[in-house]
């Protein structure tokens, strides 16, 4: 059993808690890097598009997880981020400063996609999102002179100071390199005062207006800093994938991200992660159990969708905290033993009384 007795505001913040942390995050720092030398190339790629949908998860989880503002327009943000770096790109722009504009201009885009949120809520903001990423999806698909329309795009492999990162390996190590900077850009976030008006507006708008919350000011934040992210993270979409079309960014495509950071854990880092993880494993496990069902559901088309739809069923009724909501019960059972307790986890209702006035 560990006990943390904590003195100064600081040690409540600290990234790192205690030794135990310092051992675990280490070891898997050194899993990561030394990746390549004992990985096969096809699991390191998987590993990459874990590191890319995992930067997504972290933009998505700020907005919805940390500010509680639902998305279902993703995707569009992915694909304004992987068209704009692949004409800068192409056009001769260094890749560094290509990625940044194109994230900036995503950020743009969702400041614009986020004023809807300042009036409305809910189900409501996730049709006006949902319908920003119907209009992104027709643009990208009419404007055939800069997009290529259905035919795509093709996407050079990413230079930087004059090396090429057109192997397996390189590309991995550039984004994981991307994924630990988000991840602790996203940490440090959460610990300032920005951070906390975010978790104090998705508890209660009420509550945290009355503190001198600017709902207004916040909620764009949380849209554009949640874009930013997405927009980087589509870029290097682009350079994985060498081809882009509208089809790859789909309202199908922005229902999968928001569920993967449901299944993954809502509101943890280590839930984006997870849930990352879940959705790039789910179609080789759907390969794998085909050969234990019947020739008749095995060639079925759908089978992939159902298995997902049905895995969400289960976490909403047995899990609502995710994978990663999961591994908490567990780990806090055995640093427990045999004080452990069943209903320590149950929460109270996140809302305050004074929302159903509205």
């Amino acid at each position: 059993m560990r006990f943390l007795f904590k003195t100064s505001y600081d040690q409540d913040i600290a990234l790192i808690q205690h030794n135990g942390q310092r051992f675990w995050y280490g070891l898997l720092a050194l899993a990561l890097l030394t990746a390549p030398l004992w990985s096969a190339e096809y699991l390191l790629s998987q590993m990459v598009f874990i590191a890319i949908y995992g930067i997504v998860g972290l933009g998505l989880m700020l907005l919805t997880g940390y500010t509680g503002q639902v998305s279902l327009g993703h995707a569009a943000f992915m694909g304004v981020g992987a068209y704009t770096h692949t004409l800068l790109v192409t056009a001769g722009w260094p890749f560094l400063l290509a990625i940044a504009a194109a994230a900036a201009l995503s950020a743009a885009v969702g400041v614009v996609v986020g004023l809807p949120a300042l009036r409305v809520r809910g189900i409501y903001l996730a049709i006006a999102t949902m319908a920003f990423g119907f209009i992104v999806e027709e643009i990208a698909a009419r404007w055939e002179s800069v997009t290529g329309g259905n035919s795509g795009l093709q996407v050079p492999a990413p230079v930087i100071a004059g090396f090429r990162f057109d192997s397996t390996a390189a590309l991995y190590y550039l984004c994981l390199a991307f994924a630990v900077a988000a991840t602790f850009a996203v940490l440090n976030l959460l610990r300032s005062a920005t951070g906390r008006a975010f978790i104090a507006i998705r508890d209660s708008e009420i509550s945290a207006q009355s503190m001198g919350i600017s709902l207004a000011r916040y909620k764009t934040v949380a849209f554009a800093i949640s874009a930013f992210m997405t927009g980087v993270a589509g870029a290097l979409y682009a350079h994985q994938i060498r081809f882009i079309t509208p089809e790859q960014f789909t309202i199908l495509q922005s229902i999968e991200l928001l569920l993967m950071i449901v299944i993954g854990g809502l509101g943890s880092i280590h839930g984006a992660f997870f849930g990352a993880a879940f959705i790039i494993v789910l179609p080789q496990f759907v390969s794998w159990f085909k050969d234990f069902l019947p020739a008749a559901l095995a060639n079925a088309t759908g089978l992939k969708p159902v298995i997902f739809g049905l895995v969400m069923i289960l976490v909403v009724l047995l899990e609502p905290y995710g994978i990663y909501g999961r591994w908490l019960k567990i780990r806090t059972y055995f640093q427990l033993f045999p004080l452990y307790r069943r209903g320590m986890f149950r929460r109270q209702k996140s809302f305050q009384k004074t929302e159903r006035l509205k």
